[in-house]
């Protein structure tokens, strides 16, 4: 039984990356363009104005943000735009009658974001390189925030394929919640050029954490406290994937 459990798990796995990898001129390349863009206007053109951040020259200082914000976008549109699309096409109620336990199905899809947002930051980091210097500083902190990231909005990106019932739903939250948070997140600035009264907002924002940990584990800078962060981000992990394990128990979304 567990032979056959991890087979369904693999194939999950696999038919998400064949998925992205296939249409790669719309999964990968898009990010590639858009953040060399990025790199060339608010790096060269613009950085060159602002000069240092933090004590490092501002595309140094964007670079790690740039990544991240990469990483999250990619991990969240891949599996909202994947899983919602089986339940359009009624193809997830094979997955409903298979053996298959509903912790590997959104385990499996989880695991597909996760692969597709790390292979993109790998890219967007390989653009950066021709732009400024990066040196790992922390290693451990860097794989380790990588991961819980894309794992977070792989997740977060589930849970709005299990509530979206039309293709217009699955852009919303990214155009109206995610897009803003991720500006607001500190990739463009330090939060210690806000106004006391926006900093203490900015610190309810959980991408400042996430963007914040990684440039920590790049640039050795940061404007968080990295164990808050780490707790923080793990715990919107946990909760994350025991909601979407309950309302997959339920039926939500799925069942008519």
């Amino acid at each position: 039984m567990f032979k056959v459990k991890l087979i369904a798990f693999q194939t999950i796995v696999m038919n998400e990356i064949h998925r992205f990898s296939r249409l790669w001129m719309q999964t990968l390349l898009p990010p590639m363009i858009t953040m060399t863009l990025y790199f060339v206007i608010f790096g060269s053109l613009i950085g060159s104005r602002v000069g240092k951040m933090e004590g490092v020259p501002f595309m140094q200082f964007m670079a790690p943000g740039l990544i991240m914000m990469s990483i999250i976008t990619n991990s969240y549109a891949n599996v909202v735009s994947s899983f919602y699309g089986i339940r359009f096409q009624r193809s997830v109620e094979e997955l409903l009658v298979s053996p298959t336990p509903n912790s590997l199905i959104l385990l499996g899809y989880t695991i597909g974001g996760v692969i597709r947002g790390i292979i993109t930051g790998i890219i967007i980091t390989i653009i950066a390189l021709f732009f400024t210097n990066l040196h790992v500083q922390h290693i451990f902190i860097t794989m380790t925030i990588v991961i819980l990231t894309a794992l977070l909005f792989s997740l977060a990106g589930f849970l709005n394929a299990v509530y979206s019932k039309s293709f217009d739903d699955i852009t919303i939250i990214p155009t109206f919640v995610l897009t803003p948070l991720t500006y607001l997140g500190g990739v463009f600035y330090s939060i210690h050029q806000l106004p006391d009264a926006w900093r203490d907002v900015s610190l309810a924002n959980p991408v400042l954490y996430i963007v914040n940990t990684f440039r920590y584990g790049i640039l050795g800078i940061t404007d968080v406290h990295i164990a808050v962060a780490f707790v923080i981000i793990f715990l919107c992990v946990i909760g994350l994937y025991a909601l979407n394990l309950r309302l997959l128990n339920k039926g939500v979304g799925i069942r008519t």
